[in-house]
Formats: structure tokens, sequence, C-alpha cells
């Protein structure tokens, strides 16, 4: 494992680059109270906005791109997720002028969810939006499903021309087309040789030999193409060349642009030989290098390998690829406007928020033994035991997580469930018991990120929205807010049972539910906890269908599925609450 070097509150590493990055370029950008966004002190005035975002540790991806000539904001979700819909809104509230604001992301399924949920919120609140999802990574998935492909390296090409359009004042759509038109004529391929390991994990996210690479690995380890010895570069490169020359069908005469990109431990000496052998290429096949950009534009942590990424260019193309732009990691041209005149010296960065302590919560429960109802006070104790026992299994959902995805599902549950708890804890008196759940869920959507924000914050949220206020539950209520819950995450993210999801462990667990609605409390809940660990124990057999986990196809058979084990955690965390046998046991 690479040696990272990192503060003890590892969960805020996060916030804390955000502000040594901002604290490093004051004069030119600052950091959005309370949220891990940043903003170019200068943003347009008066014309189209670009925000864009996801998932960090890819740096410079996406914060090293805000500046003039590119983004006005982005919006950081946490290693490896994407931000959450508050994160989002927020964002894109600082920078909004009235003329629209355009969001460019990687596409990814939590990216994709949760910057829907943030376009919804910021045009119930008055702001047009637009996206472009970026899906450059040609081997992730064939041409006929070039909507499931990822976004890599390709994003930069695409800030650089939406940033340009935005500046020449154009409206919202023209603005939106060209950078469309830029995505699609763009492609990526990559090569692995070494794996990432997450800040907080003790296991990288994928393994391989030491004698050997993978052409087509995803920026998270997702499999690639083919896994084959290691060679040479001029090797590497003519296999890599070819894919992308028959992808898009370049032909002499053609004009292109061309970046390689480090994933985080290759070297620019590498990186230049890298280069030194595709341009043999480009030469021979008779096409004209308009740009070339050579050095680690989006990695992922210490992450070994490179990628590719050619742009088909046209006149049109050209005129916004080619406008200025600056930020420290990515410039072109000169900008005239000095940053040091953005500075409002009136605005400081603010220290990274300290984890809470588990000393200051202190679990109660209304009355000794069996709990037969549930009340306001009940339900918030009980859930701030849920999301303590989630906190723990933390280690545990990440080792599940990184068999078949890139171990981030610990990270993101934890820290979701360390905002619910924060929460709660201010919620002590209250009377309405759907509020309760309510509130819990909500911090969970808003401060996750990743798909599992979406839906895990559902898990929750929807089912007590809405509801009729009251001062306790029956089972029978408590099997109806679940049943909500379970349609609106089927809803939103249009998992079905067998497709490898947490659906998978939520499904049976509400079914059980729901026959047992009439029985007692603990009856309920000790069947709806059977029928989330059957549910999970199924998606061992079940090949993945969303998410990372996918492209794995049948070598996903025999692992389950990290969300469903979530939803376990949960159930059987709240029947040990009712049951009155809590302890600290962990899964492992």
């Amino acid at each position: 494992m690479a040696k990272q070097f990192l503060n003890k509150d590892v969960e805020n590493c996060v916030e804390q680059s955000l502000i040594g990055y901002t604290l490093a370029h004051q004069d030119m950008l600052h950091k959005i109270k309370d949220y891990n966004a940043i903003v170019y002190r200068g943003h347009r005035k008066d014309k189209v906005a670009i925000v864009i975002g996801g998932g960090s540790g890819h740096e410079p991806l996406f914060p090293g791109y805000v500046g003039p000539g590119l983004a006005d904001a982005a919006c950081c979700g946490n290693i490896c997720a994407s931000p959450n819909p508050e994160l989002i809104y927020e964002t894109a509230k600082a920078v909004d002028q009235g003329k629209g604001v355009l969001f460019i992301y990687g596409c990814y399924a939590g990216d994709n969810l949760n910057f829907d949920m943030g376009e919804e919120i910021c045009r119930k609140n008055g702001i047009q939006t637009a996206h472009v999802r970026v899906w450059d990574d040609c081997t992730s998935a064939p041409k006929e499903r070039i909507s499931d492909r990822r976004g890599i390296a390709g994003d930069v090409f695409t800030f650089k021309v939406a940033g340009g359009a935005a500046d020449a004042g154009l409206p919202l759509e023209e603005v939106l087309r060209i950078t469309e038109k830029a995505r699609d004529h763009i492609n990526s391929i990559g090569v692995a040789t070494y794996p990432a390991t997450l800040p907080g994990n003790t296991e990288p996210t994928f393994t391989m030999a030491e004698d050997e690479m993978e052409y087509g690995m995803g920026l998270h380890g997702e499999p690639g193409i083919e896994r084959t010895k290691f060679t040479t570069a001029d090797v590497i490169v003519d296999r890599m060349y070819s894919e992308l020359k028959k992808e898009m069908n370049l032909g002499a005469g053609e004009e292109i642009s061309v970046m390689i990109n480090g994933l985080g431990s290759t070297s620019i000496l590498e990186q230049n030989i890298v280069y030194y052998n595709l341009h043999k290429r480009l030469e021979e096949d008779g096409l004209k290098v308009h740009d070339a950009e050579i050095g680690s534009y989006c990695t992922c942590m210490a992450m070994g390998g490179f990628s590719i990424t050619i742009m088909r260019m046209d006149e049109e193309l050209k005129k916004y690829f080619d406008m200025p732009c600056y930020t420290p990691f990515f410039a072109k041209g000169s900008v005239s406007s000095s940053a040091a005149s953005f500075k409002d010296t009136e605005e400081t960065e603010e220290e990274a928020s300290e984890e809470i302590s588990d000393e200051n919560v202190k679990i109660e429960r209304s009355a000794p033994g069996i709990l037969t109802r549930l009340s306001a006070e009940d339900a918030r104790n009980m859930l701030m035991y849920v999301a303590g026992k989630v906190i723990s299994n933390k280690p545990y959902l990440t080792k599940v997580d990184s068999a078949i995805g890139d171990g981030d599902h610990g990270i993101g549950m934890a820290g979701g469930m360390q905002k619910a708890r924060r929460k709660l804890l201010t919620m002590k008196g209250e009377t309405n018991v759907y509020k309760v759940f309510e509130e819990a869920g909500e911090q969970m959507l808003m401060s996750m990120g990743g798909a599992s924000g979406v839906i895990f914050g559902s898990l929750f949220l929807a089912g007590a929205d809405g509801a009729t206020p009251q001062m306790e539950l029956q089972p029978s209520d408590f099997a109806d807010m679940e049943q909500k819950s379970l349609e609106a995450i089927q809803k939103r993210g249009g998992a079905h049972v067998g497709d490898k999801t947490m659906v998978d462990a939520l499904a049976p667990a509400v079914d059980a539910m729901n026959a047992h609605r009439n029985d007692s409390f603990l009856n309920m809940i000790r069947a709806g906890e059977e029928g989330a660990r059957q549910g999970m124990e199924h998606t061992k057999n079940y090949i993945a269908k969303f998410g990372r986990a996918k492209s794995l196809m049948e070598r996903a058979i025999g692992h389950q599925d990290a969300g469903a084990t979530s939803v376990y955690i949960i159930f059987r965390s709240m029947r040990e609450y009712i049951e009155n046998t809590m302890n600290e046991e962990v899964l492992s």
C-alpha cells in the first residue's frame, strides 16, 4: 500500500484539501462556507455559469479547473463519490447570474442521480439548468450503449470548450450544444499498472501482479478489456492508439488535439516517452496535431498508468478551445484580468470541521425490555444507534465493496451516518416521529454523495416525507413507511430484485414486514431483518446491473453487494434497539 500524508481525522481529508488549495490561491479562489465547493472570485457576470464536479481523489479534477476561461465553480464529493444534491445546488446558486447554469460531470450512476436531483432543486428555486455527461472512455461500453460509458480525462477538454463558449456570451442552449459537440468528439483509453488506495482504507482498489498491466481499466479500478504482461511503452501506445483510431475512424488530413494524462504515480519523463511514441504514429497516419497536453490532469491517488485522449477538431471547436484560460493546473493564452482584483478581504477560509465524538452520543430507551411501540424519542435514539453501528462497520463495508467496486461505500455510509447522527443529537424533544426519520434521511441524502446518498437517504426520507404527524408508530405504520420508501427508491434508481443492489435486501425485508404488520414490533422487525439477510446473501448469485460492478459481468458472482449489506446492518441494528440487545459487535 502506498504511504499517504493524511491527518488523523481522515474523514475530513477532502475539506482539508480544498481549504489548503484555496488558501494557496486565495487571490483567485474561495471555498463556500460549510460546503466542499470552490468558486472563482471573478466568475462570469451576466453570462452562463459553468459548474463542474464529481468525486474527490482525482485531483486536479475537479477543483483544479476553476478559473478564468474554464469553470466558475466546482462541487467536490467525498473520495470517489459524487457530490450530494444540496452541495450541487449551493454551488450553482453561488455563481448563477440569471443566464442559466451548465453542469458538466463524468457519467457515473452516483453523479447522474445526484446532479439530476440537484437540477430539480435549482429549477424549483428559479435557476435555469442544463447538463453534459462526459463519456469519453471508449472501452467501458460499446458504441450502441455510449451513455453507459465512463468519463475520464476527456472531462478537461470538455471543460475548456464549455468555458470558451460561455465567455463568448452565448445563451445556455448554444453553450450546451457546443459542449455536447465537444464531448462527442472526444475519446480516451487508459492503461493501469498499479492500484490506488483510498484515504482511510487499508486495501487497494484492485490487485495486480508486479509484471501485469490492464488495458481499458477505469479510474476506480473498473475492469478493462485485457489484462496482460507488462511490456515496453511503444508496444503499449501502439495498442492504445489502435483502439482509438478504430473507435474514431481517424483518417489522414484530420486535425486533432491530444492529452497524455498520468493517473497519479506515472512520471513526466514516462509521459513524455508515451507522447514521443504516439506522435510517431500520428505522423505516419497523416494526422495533424492542433494541441498536445502532457501531465497529470485526472488521477486516482497514486494509481500507476496513464490515459490517452484524442479530440477531433473543427473550426467551431478550435474557436472555443483556443480561447484563453488559467488555473494553477491548466492554462492557455493570456488572461487579461488580474486575479488579485477579485480578492474579498473580508472573507476568510474556515477551519475543517471535526468529527463528532462517540462520547457525546448517549443511546437511551423509553422503557426497559422489548419496545412495543416507537415514539419519536425512541426513533431518534434508535437511528443514532443505527448510525453508530454503520460507522463501526465501515471497515467491513469497505472490504465488501472493494471486492467488486471501488471501496468507497463504507466511507460514504459512515460519513452520511455521521451527519445524520449530528442532526439527531439536536432533535431531543421532537414529538413527530416522522420528522425524526425525515431529518435523518435528508442528512444522508444531502451529505453522502454517490448513488448511495440518494438511495439510502430515501430509505427514511421518502417514506416519512409528507406523512401526517404522529407521536408514535405502530408496526403497520412502520411497514407502510418502508413500503413507500422502497417504491421511491425503485422509481429513482430503476433497480429490481436480482440486479445486485440494495433493493435485493430491502424488497424482501419490506415484504416480510408487510407479512407481519399485525404482529408485535419485534416480530415484524425481526422478520424484516431476516428478509434483508437472505436478500444480501442472494446477491452473491447475481450479475450486477448497476454501478461500477456491472462491467464485471459473471466475475461479480460470488461477491455480495455492499449496498445490500448496509441494508442488513440497518435492519439488524433496529432489531437490536427494539429488543434491547444493543452491542458493539461488528461484522468481519
